[in-house]
């Protein structure tokens, strides 16, 4: 399914319909067309940002061939061709278990014009690709947001959480463990092979992850046009001492005016286990003229607090940061292992209509789920499709929903449901997408 070419499926002629009877124009942009610089004006516009040169849009040409673009024009403005809606999506995969994925429809580049606001164009654009990724079969919609008050009433939850991570190195006294591997600095044109190899064997273990890109490596890398800081950009490799390569660290120090306490800030750290872990974040701590060290996208409770002699030494700012959205219930819940059995009656309330109904969730002995429609049973567990969204990795417990009333059951139904869904691995996302 992760392999199905988006780029074939039909325009949504909802969506199309609804955005005509405003005025506006529903269409695809082809990467390699006329239409791709406006497109990209306007996701700049969108994020705030600045207008892309020519070389900056070239690299980004090579990662959107491959994404499905779709905009909302308005012909009667000033721009024309300059979308006031934009959106792209693409078939990706979603760890829901260690070594277990599932297909996954990605979206991203979600702009409305400031002009353009409350005239239904984020709705039809969104609606049209949760109606898009249901009939292509996808179980699961996801993406990563900027503003939390944007996608819930479209379904999206979050299911995986994430750690803004700072440690003053004057009081974390490494005490974690010494790894017996060695580290390596790496050239920076061979950090993208090593990023990709690396992550690959890290994103299957972890429930939440799903697979980078050639584009995002890059700009981890500093490799991508209008990087300012990628001249300063290194990276440090990790070996077992039987020459296995499982572990990567991306950074940059960003100077200050003490000296002798610069910002080492992380743009990638993965580790295939405790061991590379260890190894690269005792490097980063202990460099030479650091004051502080900098990660985003960490677990949300970072491995080196336990690494450190004073563990308030590190400060964790968790945040929500991917976003589900079940549009299939069955195959959604058959997509992972369980801890424990169970045997309960689902209804589940979509506005939308996707996941809506009455659903039997058997789990065996062996931790796999058998999920059908259900009309002769009384409900055990009445819930928002919002809430399934972030049940689904075992990030969340249906008991602390049930607290704001997103979730209904008998607190031993609940207790039962929490102890099936507890996850093998706390879910995380490590990068954005």
């Amino acid at each position: 399914m992760a392999s199905i070419d988006t780029l074939t499926l039909p325009l949504d002629q909802t969506s199309a319909a609804d955005l005509a009877a405003s005025g506006l124009e529903y269409a695809r942009v082809d990467a390699d067309g006329e239409g791709f610089r406006p497109f990209q004006r306007a996701v700049a516009r969108g994020f705030l940002g600045a207008e892309s040169t020519d070389d900056e849009a070239e690299n980004a040409r090579t990662t959107l061939r491959t994404r499905r673009l779709t905009a909302v024009y308005d012909r009667q403005g000033v721009e024309p061709e300059v979308p006031v809606g934009t959106i792209d999506s693409w078939a990706s995969e979603l760890t829901t278990s260690p070594g277990r994925t599932t297909p996954l429809w990605s979206i991203s580049a979600v702009t409305v014009a400031a002009t353009h606001r409350r005239r239904g164009i984020a709705r039809a654009m969104i609606g049209g690709e949760l109606r898009t990724a249901a009939a292509a079969g996808f179980a699961i919609a996801g993406l990563t947001v900027t503003e939390a008050t944007i996608y819930g009433r479209w379904g999206f939850s979050p299911a995986a959480w994430a750690s803004d991570v700072e440690v003053d190195t004057g009081r974390a006294r490494w005490t974690g463990p010494t790894a017996p591997g060695r580290l390596d600095f790496v050239p920076r044109e061979a950090v993208v092979d090593r990023l990709r190899a690396v992550h690959e064997r890290v994103r299957v273990q972890r429930p939440g992850s799903v697979p980078g890109w050639d584009g995002r490596w890059r700009g981890v890398a500093g490799l991508t046009p209008g990087d300012k800081s990628g001249e300063k950009v290194r990276a440090v490799a990790y070996r077992t001492a039987e020459g296995d390569e499982t572990g990567i660290l991306v950074y940059v120090i960003d100077e200050r005016d003490d000296f002798s306490a610069h910002d080492l800030e992380v743009r990638a750290i993965f580790a295939v286990d405790g061991e590379a872990s260890a190894a690269l974040w005792r490097f980063a701590l202990e460099h030479d003229l650091v004051g502080r060290v900098k990660a985003w996208l960490q677990p949300s409770t970072p491995p080196v607090q336990w690494m450190v002699s004073d563990r308030r030494a590190v400060t964790a700012t968790l945040t929500d940061h991917h976003w589900l959205r079940i549009l299939d219930v069955p195959g959604a819940l058959g997509s992972r292992r369980y801890a424990a059995g169970l045997d309960v009656i689902l209804r589940v309330a979509d506005p939308l209509g996707f996941a809506e109904g009455t659903w039997s969730l058997r789990i065996g002995a062996d931790g796999e789920a058998q999920v059908s429609p259900s009309i002769d049973r009384p409900v055990d567990i009445d819930l928002t499709v919002g809430a399934l969204s972030s049940l689904l990795l075992g990030g969340v417990r249906s008991a602390e929903l049930a607290l704001s009333g997103l979730v209904r059951g008998e607190a031993r139904t609940l207790a039962s449901l929490d102890r099936a869904f507890v996850p093998e691995a706390t879910p995380l996302l490590d990068i954005w997408y």
